[in-house]
């Protein structure tokens, strides 16, 4: 079994995920990316570690994540679950296979891997996770509707497995990104953010790095924005 601290990054070949990836290295984590495009697995073996080349949305590729962890490391002690982009239209004209593809990106991407990782944190005292969402969730705006309701729903089973697996020293956080520099960049989404700049994906990567640090030991179940003040819920 690895002496070093493992992290496992989905979705993790370019953005925020990859700049999570990035930053957990710097930070001395073994890390295992998965990656439907081939990138991730490009910079997992520039960050010494090891990369699948397949999707989230298959069982079978992230196991193969998984597995490949425990061959060659013995133990998972973060992971972080990125996504894609998922089907967007006006509200009614998004189809129910629309609908079911927005499901797979945005909330089964994330409920696969932690389904696969939270018995091997369990057995081996504890660990900590990472969902990237969106500052959205709970503000939701008609250009990410698949987005907006998929990743409530994801909130809403971060809360239920906090409750179910705190008390066994596992920690599950969503991290709400707002107007990003992985996002194309526009004059008029820049004005919206009191900050008056797009965020970056090192800050997101400096925020995922802290949810799974002992610093952040007793924070579980939360939904924690990052996004220049655009969100006006409390």
């Amino acid at each position: 079994m690895s002496e070093g601290k493992v992290a496992l990054i989905t979705a993790g070949g370019s953005g925020m995920g990859a700049a999570a990836a990035r930053k957990l290295a710097a930070d001395g984590y073994h890390i295992a990316i998965l990656s439907s495009s081939g990138k991730g697995e490009a910079l997992a073996r520039e960050l010494g570690g090891v990369g699948v080349t397949g999707s989230n949305q298959s069982n079978d590729d992230v196991k193969r994540l998984v597995d490949l962890s425990m061959e060659r490391w013995g133990r998972i002690d973060a992971l972080v679950n990125s996504a894609g982009h998922g089907p967007r239209a006006p509200i009614l004209d998004i189809s129910d296979e629309d609908w079911h593809r927005g499901m797979e990106v945005y909330f089964l991407s994330a409920v696969r891997p932690i389904r696969l990782v939270a018995p091997i944190m369990e057995a081996q005292g504890g660990g900590a996770i990472v969902n990237i969402s969106t500052a959205w969730a709970f503000e939701p705006s008609p250009m990410f509707p698949t987005s907006a309701v998929f990743r409530a729903g994801l909130a809403s089973f971060t809360k239920i497995f906090a409750d179910t697996y705190a008390a066994k020293n596992i920690r599950l956080n969503n991290v709400l990104p707002g107007w990003i520099d992985s996002l194309p960049a526009t004059e008029e989404r820049r004005d919206s953010v009191p900050m008056g700049r797009y965020g970056t994906s090192e800050e997101i990567a400096s925020t995922i790095a802290f949810l799974l640090s002992e610093g952040a030991g007793y924070i579980t179940g939360q939904n924690i924005r990052v996004d220049g003040g655009i969100a006006r819920s409390v």
